[in-house]
């Protein structure tokens, strides 16, 4: 079966599962515990309004630094997001999550203990959407400063026991195209637009 937690492309011959295992274990101390709560917390989508105010402020004071254009990108990719993480695959795909394959004496937890809906992360989603929508149009120090902060989440999803590396890559995949679909979808309102 496509949706299935047994798919080779989700289980990598029981990789996904040892991969989770290595990294959530790899640290249990406070600089890790609190770097992996904050990479999380940062990447809540209830921020969404807060990283959108932020974005249009700074397009509007500096619009050669962040063009307008790329919070509108930020905008339709969040929207994409939303659609296509929340609204198809995850019912679609409801895996379970690391803490109810494994149970809790095995998974080092950090935060609010979840078990279903692993599949993709929509935390490293919305991480892919921030740098991506931006990341190409800012400084080249700023973008890689937004990549670093994508890689936090995404690192920082596993080491608080909330997912799997493969729903983490899922996200980050599904982040990334729904990103790059705004871009394109600006680029076809910018150009009607104009023509009007």
């Amino acid at each position: 079966m496509m949706f299935s937690p047994q798919s080779p492309w989700y289980a990598w011959d029981g990789w996904n599962a040892r991969l989770f295992l290595v990294i959530n274990h790899a640290g249990d101390n406070p600089v890790w515990n609190n770097a992996a709560r904050l990479g999380t917390a940062l990447a809540e989508h209830q921020l969404l309004p807060v990283y959108m105010g932020l974005a249009l402020s700074i397009a509007l004071r500096w619009p050669r630094v962040l063009p307008v254009r790329s919070v509108l990108v930020y905008a339709w990719g969040n929207l994409l997001l939303f659609l296509a993480v929340y609204g198809l695959l995850k019912p679609l795909a409801s895996f379970p999550r690391p803490l109810a394959v494994f149970g809790p004496h095995a998974v080092h937890v950090l935060g609010e203990p979840k078990f279903v809906h692993s599949f993709p992360s929509g935390h490293a989603a919305f991480a892919a959407v921030v740098a991506t929508s931006f990341a190409f149009s800012l400084p080249r120090p700023w973008g890689l400063l937004l990549w670093l902060f994508a890689l936090w989440v995404w690192w920082a999803r596993i080491a608080v026991g909330a997912h799997f590396p493969a729903d983490v890559i899922g996200g980050a995949v599904v982040g990334t195209l729904c990103a790059l679909a705004a871009h394109g979808l600006v680029r076809l309102w910018v150009r009607g637009g104009r023509a009007a």
